[in-house]
Protein backbone atom coordinates (compact mmCIF):
# COMPACT_ATOMS: atom_id res chain seq x y z
CA UNK A 1 0.00 0.00 0.00
CA UNK A 2 2.73 2.59 0.85
CA UNK A 3 4.55 1.79 -2.41
CA UNK A 4 1.31 1.96 -4.38
CA UNK A 5 0.46 5.32 -2.83
CA UNK A 6 3.97 6.67 -3.59
CA UNK A 7 3.63 5.57 -7.22
CA UNK A 8 0.26 7.26 -7.47
CA UNK A 9 1.57 10.48 -5.95
CA UNK A 10 4.43 10.48 -8.46
CA UNK A 11 2.03 9.87 -11.35
CA UNK A 12 -0.36 12.56 -10.12
CA UNK A 13 2.44 15.07 -9.73
CA UNK A 14 3.72 14.42 -13.24
CA UNK A 15 0.20 14.62 -14.63
CA UNK A 16 -0.36 17.94 -12.87
CA UNK A 17 2.83 19.30 -14.37
CA UNK A 18 1.75 17.96 -17.75
CA UNK A 19 -1.63 19.67 -17.44
CA UNK A 20 0.10 22.97 -16.86
CA UNK A 21 2.23 22.47 -19.95
CA UNK A 22 -0.79 21.55 -22.04
CA UNK A 23 -2.60 24.73 -21.02
CA UNK A 24 0.57 26.81 -21.16
CA UNK A 25 2.05 25.94 -24.55
CA UNK A 26 -0.58 27.67 -26.71
CA UNK A 27 -0.22 30.80 -24.59
CA UNK A 28 3.55 30.80 -24.84
CA UNK A 29 3.42 30.21 -28.58
CA UNK A 30 0.95 33.02 -29.11
CA UNK A 31 2.94 35.41 -26.93
CA UNK A 32 6.15 34.52 -28.78
CA UNK A 33 4.53 35.08 -32.18
CA UNK A 34 3.00 38.38 -31.12
CA UNK A 35 5.89 40.05 -29.32
CA UNK A 36 5.39 43.31 -31.15
CA UNK A 37 1.79 43.69 -30.00
CA UNK A 38 2.49 42.71 -26.38
CA UNK A 39 4.13 45.90 -25.22
CA UNK A 40 5.64 46.66 -21.86
CA UNK A 41 3.88 50.00 -22.04
CA UNK A 42 0.46 48.36 -21.88
CA UNK A 43 -0.96 47.68 -18.45
CA UNK A 44 -3.81 45.58 -17.13
CA UNK A 45 -6.53 47.47 -15.32
CA UNK A 46 -8.81 45.76 -12.79
CA UNK A 47 -12.26 47.09 -11.87
CA UNK A 48 -15.08 45.53 -9.84
CA UNK A 49 -18.56 46.15 -8.46
CA UNK A 50 -21.11 44.37 -6.23
CA UNK A 51 -24.26 42.92 -7.77
CA UNK A 52 -27.20 40.98 -6.25
CA UNK A 53 -28.71 38.02 -8.10
CA UNK A 54 -32.48 37.62 -7.82
CA UNK A 55 -33.65 34.01 -7.70
CA UNK A 56 -36.76 32.99 -9.64
CA UNK A 57 -37.93 30.80 -6.72
CA UNK A 58 -37.03 30.50 -3.05
CA UNK A 59 -33.98 28.21 -2.98
CA UNK A 60 -34.00 25.72 -0.08
CA UNK A 61 -31.36 23.14 0.78
CA UNK A 62 -30.90 20.92 3.85
CA UNK A 63 -29.95 23.75 6.22
CA UNK A 64 -31.00 27.10 4.70
CA UNK A 65 -33.25 29.08 2.34
CA UNK A 66 -32.66 32.26 0.33
CA UNK A 67 -34.12 34.43 -2.44
CA UNK A 68 -30.94 36.31 -3.45
CA UNK A 69 -27.23 35.64 -3.88
CA UNK A 70 -24.64 38.44 -3.64
CA UNK A 71 -21.86 38.49 -6.25
CA UNK A 72 -18.99 40.75 -7.22
CA UNK A 73 -18.40 41.30 -10.94
CA UNK A 74 -14.85 41.95 -12.17
CA UNK A 75 -13.31 43.31 -15.36
CA UNK A 76 -9.69 43.23 -16.49
CA UNK A 77 -8.86 45.46 -19.45
CA UNK A 78 -5.66 45.24 -21.52
CA UNK A 79 -4.92 46.80 -24.90
CA UNK A 80 -8.57 47.69 -25.47
CA UNK A 81 -9.87 44.19 -24.68
CA UNK A 82 -11.90 43.39 -21.55
CA UNK A 83 -12.19 40.08 -19.77
CA UNK A 84 -15.07 39.45 -17.37
CA UNK A 85 -15.11 37.54 -14.09
CA UNK A 86 -17.33 36.87 -11.12
CA UNK A 87 -17.26 35.94 -7.44
CA UNK A 88 -20.50 34.26 -6.33
CA UNK A 89 -21.07 34.36 -2.59
CA UNK A 90 -23.67 31.98 -1.14
CA UNK A 91 -23.72 32.26 2.69
CA UNK A 92 -22.04 28.92 3.40
CA UNK A 93 -18.94 29.90 1.42
CA UNK A 94 -17.97 32.41 4.11
CA UNK A 95 -17.15 35.31 1.78
CA UNK A 96 -19.09 38.55 1.38
CA UNK A 97 -19.14 41.38 -1.10
CA UNK A 98 -17.17 43.45 1.42
CA UNK A 99 -14.48 40.77 1.90
CA UNK A 100 -14.13 40.24 -1.86
CA UNK A 101 -13.80 43.96 -2.52
CA UNK A 102 -11.23 44.26 0.27
CA UNK A 103 -9.24 41.43 -1.34
CA UNK A 104 -9.48 42.90 -4.84
CA UNK A 105 -8.19 46.26 -3.62
CA UNK A 106 -4.92 44.49 -2.74
CA UNK A 107 -4.42 43.17 -6.27
CA UNK A 108 -1.72 44.89 -8.35
CA UNK A 109 -1.80 43.65 -11.94
CA UNK A 110 0.35 46.49 -13.26
CA UNK A 111 3.49 44.67 -12.08
CA UNK A 112 2.94 42.14 -14.89
CA UNK A 113 3.75 42.93 -18.50
CA UNK A 114 0.85 41.03 -20.10
CA UNK A 115 -2.05 38.68 -19.30
CA UNK A 116 -0.06 35.86 -20.90
CA UNK A 117 1.91 35.56 -17.66
CA UNK A 118 -1.10 33.57 -16.54
CA UNK A 119 0.59 31.18 -14.11
CA UNK A 120 2.73 33.88 -12.51
CA UNK A 121 -0.26 36.19 -12.08
CA UNK A 122 -2.52 33.55 -10.56
CA UNK A 123 0.23 32.24 -8.28
CA UNK A 124 0.67 35.80 -7.02
CA UNK A 125 -3.12 36.17 -6.55
CA UNK A 126 -3.32 32.94 -4.56
CA UNK A 127 -0.58 34.08 -2.18
CA UNK A 128 -2.09 37.46 -1.30
CA UNK A 129 -4.10 35.94 1.57
CA UNK A 130 -5.42 32.57 2.72
CA UNK A 131 -8.84 31.40 1.54
CA UNK A 132 -10.83 34.07 -0.39
CA UNK A 133 -11.35 31.47 -3.11
CA UNK A 134 -14.30 33.18 -4.80
CA UNK A 135 -12.44 36.49 -4.88
CA UNK A 136 -9.49 34.71 -6.48
CA UNK A 137 -11.81 32.98 -8.96
CA UNK A 138 -13.15 36.36 -10.08
CA UNK A 139 -9.62 37.32 -11.17
CA UNK A 140 -8.90 33.91 -12.69
CA UNK A 141 -12.08 33.92 -14.81
CA UNK A 142 -11.58 37.48 -16.04
CA UNK A 143 -7.96 36.73 -16.89
CA UNK A 144 -8.86 33.59 -18.83
CA UNK A 145 -11.57 35.51 -20.67
CA UNK A 146 -9.07 38.25 -21.54
CA UNK A 147 -6.40 35.83 -22.75
CA UNK A 148 -8.86 33.84 -24.85
CA UNK A 149 -10.23 37.01 -26.43
CA UNK A 150 -6.72 38.23 -27.20
CA UNK A 151 -6.01 34.90 -28.91
CA UNK A 152 -9.48 34.91 -30.58
CA UNK A 153 -10.01 31.39 -29.24
CA UNK A 154 -12.47 29.84 -26.75
CA UNK A 155 -10.87 28.04 -23.82
CA UNK A 156 -12.20 24.61 -24.71
CA UNK A 157 -10.08 24.84 -27.88
CA UNK A 158 -7.03 26.12 -26.00
CA UNK A 159 -7.39 23.10 -23.71
CA UNK A 160 -7.79 20.81 -26.73
CA UNK A 161 -11.34 19.68 -25.92
CA UNK A 162 -14.18 18.65 -28.24
CA UNK A 163 -17.29 20.80 -27.73
CA UNK A 164 -19.48 17.95 -28.99
CA UNK A 165 -18.61 16.06 -25.79
CA UNK A 166 -20.31 18.52 -23.43
CA UNK A 167 -22.62 16.60 -21.06
CA UNK A 168 -26.24 17.25 -20.21
CA UNK A 169 -26.61 19.56 -17.25
CA UNK A 170 -28.79 18.73 -14.30
CA UNK A 171 -31.51 21.21 -13.33
CA UNK A 172 -31.95 21.73 -9.59
CA UNK A 173 -35.22 21.42 -7.69
CA UNK A 174 -34.94 22.72 -4.13
CA UNK A 175 -36.69 21.36 -1.04
CA UNK A 176 -40.32 22.47 -0.98
CA UNK A 177 -43.94 21.41 -0.59
CA UNK A 178 -45.36 18.64 -2.78
CA UNK A 179 -47.30 21.04 -4.98
CA UNK A 180 -44.36 23.40 -5.55
CA UNK A 181 -42.04 20.46 -6.28
CA UNK A 182 -44.54 19.06 -8.79
CA UNK A 183 -44.92 22.44 -10.49
CA UNK A 184 -41.12 22.95 -10.74
CA UNK A 185 -40.82 19.44 -12.16
CA UNK A 186 -43.53 20.09 -14.77
CA UNK A 187 -41.59 23.18 -15.87
CA UNK A 188 -38.18 21.50 -15.95
CA UNK A 189 -38.82 17.93 -17.15
CA UNK A 190 -39.52 18.80 -20.82
CA UNK A 191 -36.31 20.88 -21.05
CA UNK A 192 -33.68 18.80 -19.23
CA UNK A 193 -32.46 15.23 -19.49
CA UNK A 194 -31.65 14.86 -15.81
CA UNK A 195 -33.04 16.60 -12.72
CA UNK A 196 -31.18 17.34 -9.50
CA UNK A 197 -32.96 17.20 -6.17
CA UNK A 198 -31.86 18.70 -2.87
CA UNK A 199 -32.50 16.29 0.00
CA UNK A 200 -31.33 15.99 3.61
CA UNK A 201 -34.51 16.67 5.57
CA UNK A 202 -37.30 14.54 6.99
CA UNK A 203 -39.38 14.67 3.79
CA UNK A 204 -36.76 13.17 1.46
CA UNK A 205 -38.87 10.25 0.22
CA UNK A 206 -41.88 12.51 -0.16
CA UNK A 207 -39.84 14.80 -2.43
CA UNK A 208 -38.82 11.93 -4.71
CA UNK A 209 -42.36 10.51 -4.80
CA UNK A 210 -43.73 13.93 -5.76
CA UNK A 211 -41.30 14.16 -8.69
CA UNK A 212 -42.12 10.63 -9.79
CA UNK A 213 -45.80 11.55 -10.16
CA UNK A 214 -44.69 13.94 -12.93
CA UNK A 215 -41.68 12.36 -14.69
CA UNK A 216 -39.54 9.23 -14.87
CA UNK A 217 -36.43 11.12 -15.99
CA UNK A 218 -33.15 10.30 -14.17
CA UNK A 219 -32.48 12.15 -10.92
CA UNK A 220 -29.24 13.21 -9.26
CA UNK A 221 -29.47 13.73 -5.50
CA UNK A 222 -27.56 16.22 -3.35
CA UNK A 223 -28.04 15.49 0.36
CA UNK A 224 -25.95 18.52 1.43
CA UNK A 225 -24.50 16.58 4.43
CA UNK A 226 -28.05 15.95 5.67
CA UNK A 227 -27.73 12.25 6.54
CA UNK A 228 -25.91 11.73 9.84
CA UNK A 229 -26.02 7.94 10.24
CA UNK A 230 -24.17 5.74 7.78
CA UNK A 231 -26.74 2.93 7.89
CA UNK A 232 -29.57 5.36 7.22
CA UNK A 233 -27.56 6.89 4.38
CA UNK A 234 -26.98 3.51 2.73
CA UNK A 235 -30.63 2.52 3.14
CA UNK A 236 -31.65 5.79 1.50
CA UNK A 237 -29.25 5.27 -1.40
CA UNK A 238 -30.59 1.77 -2.04
CA UNK A 239 -34.16 3.11 -1.99
CA UNK A 240 -33.23 6.01 -4.26
CA UNK A 241 -31.65 3.68 -6.82
CA UNK A 242 -34.97 1.85 -7.06
CA UNK A 243 -36.59 5.23 -7.79
CA UNK A 244 -34.34 6.00 -10.77
CA UNK A 245 -31.69 8.07 -8.99
CA UNK A 246 -28.32 7.81 -10.75
CA UNK A 247 -25.81 9.53 -8.43
CA UNK A 248 -25.45 10.89 -4.88
CA UNK A 249 -23.66 14.02 -3.76
CA UNK A 250 -22.31 14.62 -0.23
CA UNK A 251 -24.53 12.22 1.76
CA UNK A 252 -22.68 12.62 5.09
CA UNK A 253 -21.13 15.51 7.08
CA UNK A 254 -18.01 16.76 5.30
CA UNK A 255 -15.46 15.76 7.98
CA UNK A 256 -16.91 12.29 8.53
CA UNK A 257 -14.79 10.59 5.89
CA UNK A 258 -14.65 7.22 7.64
CA UNK A 259 -18.42 6.73 7.55
CA UNK A 260 -18.59 8.20 4.04
CA UNK A 261 -16.01 5.66 2.85
CA UNK A 262 -18.12 2.90 4.44
CA UNK A 263 -21.17 4.13 2.53
CA UNK A 264 -19.30 4.59 -0.77
CA UNK A 265 -17.84 1.07 -0.61
CA UNK A 266 -21.36 -0.38 -0.34
CA UNK A 267 -23.27 2.11 -2.44
CA UNK A 268 -24.87 0.93 -5.71
CA UNK A 269 -24.55 4.53 -6.97
CA UNK A 270 -21.50 6.79 -7.43
CA UNK A 271 -20.92 9.13 -4.47
CA UNK A 272 -19.44 12.59 -5.14
CA UNK A 273 -17.72 14.96 -2.72
CA UNK A 274 -18.99 18.54 -2.57
CA UNK A 275 -18.62 20.19 0.84
CA UNK A 276 -15.76 17.76 1.63
CA UNK A 277 -13.89 18.94 -1.43
CA UNK A 278 -12.45 22.33 -2.26
CA UNK A 279 -9.02 22.47 -3.87
CA UNK A 280 -6.40 20.42 -5.68
CA UNK A 281 -4.72 19.15 -2.51
CA UNK A 282 -8.00 17.52 -1.43
CA UNK A 283 -8.12 15.03 -4.31
CA UNK A 284 -5.69 12.51 -2.82
CA UNK A 285 -7.15 12.93 0.67
CA UNK A 286 -10.60 11.93 -0.59
CA UNK A 287 -9.56 8.99 -2.77
CA UNK A 288 -11.37 5.95 -1.38
CA UNK A 289 -13.92 7.99 0.56
CA UNK A 290 -15.76 9.12 -2.58
CA UNK A 291 -16.24 7.88 -6.11
CA UNK A 292 -15.55 11.34 -7.49
CA UNK A 293 -15.26 15.05 -6.81
CA UNK A 294 -17.44 18.02 -7.68
CA UNK A 295 -15.30 20.91 -8.94
CA UNK A 296 -16.67 24.41 -8.33
CA UNK A 297 -14.76 27.42 -9.60
CA UNK A 298 -15.73 29.49 -6.55
CA UNK A 299 -14.14 26.95 -4.21
CA UNK A 300 -11.00 26.02 -6.18
CA UNK A 301 -10.00 29.61 -7.21
CA UNK A 302 -11.03 29.28 -10.85
CA UNK A 303 -10.32 27.71 -14.22
CA UNK A 304 -6.59 27.12 -13.89
CA UNK A 305 -6.93 24.93 -10.81
CA UNK A 306 -10.12 23.29 -12.07
CA UNK A 307 -8.16 22.01 -15.06
CA UNK A 308 -5.47 20.59 -12.79
CA UNK A 309 -8.06 18.97 -10.51
CA UNK A 310 -9.75 17.03 -13.30
CA UNK A 311 -6.36 15.82 -14.51
CA UNK A 312 -5.25 14.57 -11.09
CA UNK A 313 -8.66 13.05 -10.37
CA UNK A 314 -8.41 11.06 -13.61
CA UNK A 315 -4.96 9.84 -12.58
CA UNK A 316 -6.52 8.73 -9.28
CA UNK A 317 -9.22 6.81 -11.20
CA UNK A 318 -11.92 9.06 -9.77
CA UNK A 319 -14.98 10.45 -11.53
CA UNK A 320 -15.24 14.18 -12.16
CA UNK A 321 -18.22 16.48 -11.90
CA UNK A 322 -18.32 20.22 -12.45
CA UNK A 323 -20.84 22.25 -10.47
CA UNK A 324 -21.69 25.81 -9.60
CA UNK A 325 -23.22 28.24 -7.15
CA UNK A 326 -26.06 30.57 -8.11
CA UNK A 327 -24.10 32.51 -10.73
CA UNK A 328 -24.50 34.66 -13.83
CA UNK A 329 -23.74 33.28 -17.28
CA UNK A 330 -20.20 34.62 -16.77
CA UNK A 331 -19.05 32.01 -14.25
CA UNK A 332 -21.32 29.31 -15.72
CA UNK A 333 -19.82 29.80 -19.19
CA UNK A 334 -16.31 29.70 -17.71
CA UNK A 335 -17.04 26.34 -16.06
CA UNK A 336 -18.69 25.02 -19.23
CA UNK A 337 -15.41 25.45 -21.13
CA UNK A 338 -14.11 22.54 -19.02
CA UNK A 339 -17.27 20.44 -19.28
CA UNK A 340 -16.24 18.24 -22.26
CA UNK A 341 -13.60 16.74 -19.94
CA UNK A 342 -15.96 15.69 -17.11
CA UNK A 343 -18.47 12.92 -16.39
CA UNK A 344 -21.27 14.99 -14.89
CA UNK A 345 -22.28 18.65 -15.05
CA UNK A 346 -24.48 20.68 -12.71
CA UNK A 347 -24.28 24.06 -14.42
CA UNK A 348 -27.72 25.57 -14.03
CA UNK A 349 -26.96 28.48 -11.67
CA UNK A 350 -27.69 31.11 -14.32
CA UNK A 351 -31.04 29.46 -15.11
CA UNK A 352 -32.21 30.01 -11.53
CA UNK A 353 -31.93 33.83 -11.63
CA UNK A 354 -34.05 36.56 -13.21
CA UNK A 355 -31.43 39.29 -13.68
CA UNK A 356 -28.53 37.71 -15.57
CA UNK A 357 -26.28 40.49 -16.89
CA UNK A 358 -24.44 38.27 -19.38
CA UNK A 359 -25.34 36.12 -22.34
CA UNK A 360 -23.29 32.97 -22.70
CA UNK A 361 -23.59 29.19 -22.76
CA UNK A 362 -26.99 27.80 -23.66
CA UNK A 363 -28.77 24.52 -23.01
CA UNK A 364 -30.18 22.77 -26.08
CA UNK A 365 -32.21 19.59 -25.62
CA UNK A 366 -30.88 19.41 -22.08
CA UNK A 367 -27.24 19.47 -23.20
CA UNK A 368 -24.71 22.25 -22.62
CA UNK A 369 -23.93 24.03 -25.87
CA UNK A 370 -20.60 25.78 -26.51
CA UNK A 371 -20.16 28.09 -29.47
CA UNK A 372 -16.94 29.57 -30.84
CA UNK A 373 -17.02 32.92 -29.06
CA UNK A 374 -13.49 33.63 -27.75
CA UNK A 375 -12.48 33.55 -24.10
CA UNK A 376 -15.18 32.09 -21.89
CA UNK A 377 -17.81 32.75 -24.54
CA UNK A 378 -19.92 35.57 -23.13
CA UNK A 379 -21.39 38.95 -24.01
CA UNK A 380 -22.31 41.63 -21.49
CA UNK A 381 -26.00 42.54 -21.74
CA UNK A 382 -26.65 44.65 -18.65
Amino acid sequence: MPQSRRNFLKTAALTTIGSGLLAGNPLAAFAQNNKKTISLNKKMKLSFKPYDLQLRHVFTIANSSRTTTPVVLTEITYDGITGYGEASLPPYLGETQASVIEFLKKVDLEQFSSPFELDDILTYIDKITENNTAAKASIDIALHDLVGKTMSQPWYKIWGLDKEKTPSTTFTIGIDTDEVVKQKTREAAPLYNILKVKLGRENDKQMIEAIRTVTEKPIAVDANQGWKDKHYALDMINWLKEKGVVMIEQPMPKYNLEDTAWVTERSPLPVFADESFQRLQDVLRLKGAFTGVNIKLMKCTGMREAWKIQTVARAANMKVMIGCMTETSCAISAATQLSPAVDWADLDGNLLISNDCFKGVTVINGKLHLDDKPGIGIEKVG
